[in-house]
């Protein structure tokens, strides 16, 4: 299966989802051109396309394998760290003062889908450096910044986060890795940590590993917890980076999918000599893992994006050759399986479904991008950037677990399409499916996402943020004009948007023993937010799309099909989010009305 990558709709979804012209107005975004976004987005989908989709299949058959403490990767994989090392892609948006290219993290996930699709367990490796990166810019020391960041930003050196330990997965308080201050300022580390993403690895001379420690009088819980630098490869005498560090993988776990991303088992400190390298303050170690986790957060939303795209192209491919069956009702000779209405249904659910997840992604991303720009307090800069910031925190929590979720059910909608094909492993869809399902577990589960975006971000100065976000979809929802395609969109938007209103003022109403009718309705909330925020988001590309068509510019039947798409989502997905809000605000008692014992009956 090949992959081609989706530029005309990437660059219509930057342009009127992100704005990215709005950014490219701010200084410290002013080289975000249209002319260099082009050239970018041109040059990484040569990338993905000829270099990471070619080794997709060959490294899921092959996987990471670990012997001697050492991880080979599979054939091809060395040699493509090496191109996109060469392209300079590892610093696309790190800030310029260490060495980046300084430009928008939006732009910098367009080119991270770009490598999902063609290649998910291959391009975790520059997921997980990118986020090193962001924690060490916001946290670490100019000393460490100098001697690490600057190799993880020329792709040189790699990253990893270090979190989850056999009894410490999602409740991370409960870790038990320790830190002894040494005599000469360092640390050292001992204890162990699971289920660690490119943890071991050939493509690169040095790892940096970020790990979570608790010191020996810290307090208990995430209070007590502390971050650490702790790379593969310490500097010698001569400053060269030889000497082995006391770390090393004692196993790669053989998962379900991304079978050629070495998910390792990692030792630290088995000879008491694991030197680690304090980022921030002592006890300050969430909060530096925050700023890699939500950046994280964001990507592996994109990683469900990506593979809903990749299962998207090759269930389009598949049903316009596999010739099956007549027409319903119409008699005849077979016909290929794309002129049946059932096999269209679920094409169209795979299109609207990816780029709506697609469009909530990027413009969460480009959230994150306004609250990070240097602007001028003199002209309200500060409150702009909070409130970009406020935006940013709400959505996150959704964009990881919607669009996660829409990638593993798109990747299984794909299957479908193939039918019996699409359950064997020859035709590659299979794999979409077993590499997707990670997704919705990484980086706090999807559940977990559900109960911070009712417990915490919807909550947040006051449902501020809420509050303006549903002001601004209703605002757009009454300048959609009344007849025509887009006025088809408005009363399935209504409804959702009402909905969803109801639900978030129900939810935040509750407190005390009503906390658990809140935890009840936390996903199917948050399914609900996606929903209509996905809707809401692909009527605003409807409105540009008549817009360019109504003045001539443009590839009309591209523009056509952005209209068709947002009123098929509109009126055959929009209105699962209206029907959620019974289930949201139904509560608790049912889910604890059988007793425990009797659940296994």
């Amino acid at each position: 299966m090949t992959y081609t990558a989706p530029l005309a709709e990437q660059r219509f979804v930057l342009d009127t989802v992100a704005d990215l012209a709005g950014l490219a107005a701010i200084p410290s975004f002013a080289a975000a051109t249209p002319d260099l976004v082009d050239a970018v987005l041109d040059e990484a989908a040569k990338l993905a396309q000829d270099v990471f989709a070619p080794l997709n299949a060959s490294g899921d058959r092959a996987g990471a394998r670990l012997a001697d403490d050492a991880v080979a990767l599979p054939a091809g994989f060395v040699d493509a760290y090496a191109r996109y090392i060469d392209g300079g892609w590892a610093g696309l948006g790190a800030a310029a003062r260490h060495g980046g290219q300084g430009l928008p993290f939006v732009l910098a996930c367009a080119v991270q889908e770009q490598l999902t699709s063609a290649n998910m367990a291959f391009s975790l490796c520059m997921m997980l450096s990118q986020g090193a990166i962001e924690a060490l810019q916001a946290h670490a020391s100019n000393d460490l910044q100098e001697t690490y960041l600057t190799r993880l930003i020329t792709g040189e050196w790699t990253g990893t986060m270090n979190l989850t330990e056999p009894q410490a997965g999602s409740d991370v308080g409960a870790l038990r890795t320790r830190a002894v201050l040494h005599g000469d300022g360092t640390y050292r580390l001992s204890g162990s940590k699971i289920y660690i993403t490119w943890g071991e690895h050939d493509a690169a001379a040095n790892i940096v590993h970020l790990v979570l420690a608790r010191l020996p009088d810290a307090p208990p819980g995430t209070k007590g917890i502390s971050l650490f630098l702790c790379p593969k490869f310490l500097p010698d005498a001569a400053g060269a980076f030889t000497v082995r560090n006391d770390l090393r993988a004692v196993g790669v776990e053989h998962k379900l999918g991304i079978h050629a991303s070495p998910t390792c088992t990692m030792a630290f400190g088995e000879r008491n000599q694991c030197v680690g390298f304090l980022v921030g303050a002592e006890g300050a170690g969430m909060k530096a893992m925050f700023t890699m986790m939500n950046h994280a957060r964001i990507n592996v939303g994109l990683q469900g994006v990506a593979i809903a795209e990749r299962a998207c192209q090759g269930a389009v491919a598949f049903a316009r050759e596999r010739v099956q069956s007549a027409k319903f009702g119409a008699g005849g000779a077979p016909v290929r399986i794309v002129d049946h209405a059932d096999v269209r249904r679920m094409l169209l659910t795979m299109k609207a479904t990816t780029e709506a997840a697609r469009a909530l992604t990027y413009f969460t991303a480009a959230a994150v991008d306004r609250a990070h720009a240097t602007h001028d307090p003199a002209a309200g800069g500060d409150t702009e950037a909070a409130a970009a910031a406020g935006r940013a925190d709400l959505l996150t929590p959704v964009t990881k677990a919607w669009a996660t979720d829409c990638g593993v059910e798109m990747a299984s909608l794909g299957i479908q399409v193939f039918g019996g094909m699409g359950y064997v492993e020859e035709t590659g869809v299979a794999q979409h499916l077993r590499d997707a399902r990670i997704a919705p577990i990484y980086e706090g589960t999807n559940g977990i996402q559900a109960l911070d975006l009712v417990g915490r971000k919807l909550a947040a100065d006051g449902g501020t943020y809420w509050r303006a976000l549903f002001a601004e979809m209703r605002q757009d929802l009454r300048d959609l004009p009344p007849k025509g395609d887009l006025g088809l969109l408005r009363p399935y938007l209504d409804d959702a948007l009402a909905a969803l209103e109801s639900a978030t003022v129900w939810l935040t109403g509750n407190s005390g023993e009503r906390l658990a009718d809140t935890a009840a309705g936390a996903t199917p909330y948050l399914r609900m937010f996606g929903i209509t925020i996905g809707g809401w988001l692909l009527a605003r590309q409807a409105v540009a799309a008549h817009e360019r068509l109504a003045a001539g510019a443009g590839d009309p039947a591209f523009l056509r099909a952005k209209i068709v798409t947002a009123r098929f989502f509109a009126e055959q997905i929009v209105p699962q989010a209206t029907a959620l809000l019974g289930p949201v605000t139904r509560g608790a008692e049912l889910l604890y009305a059988i007793p425990e014992a009797d659940l296994a009956a």
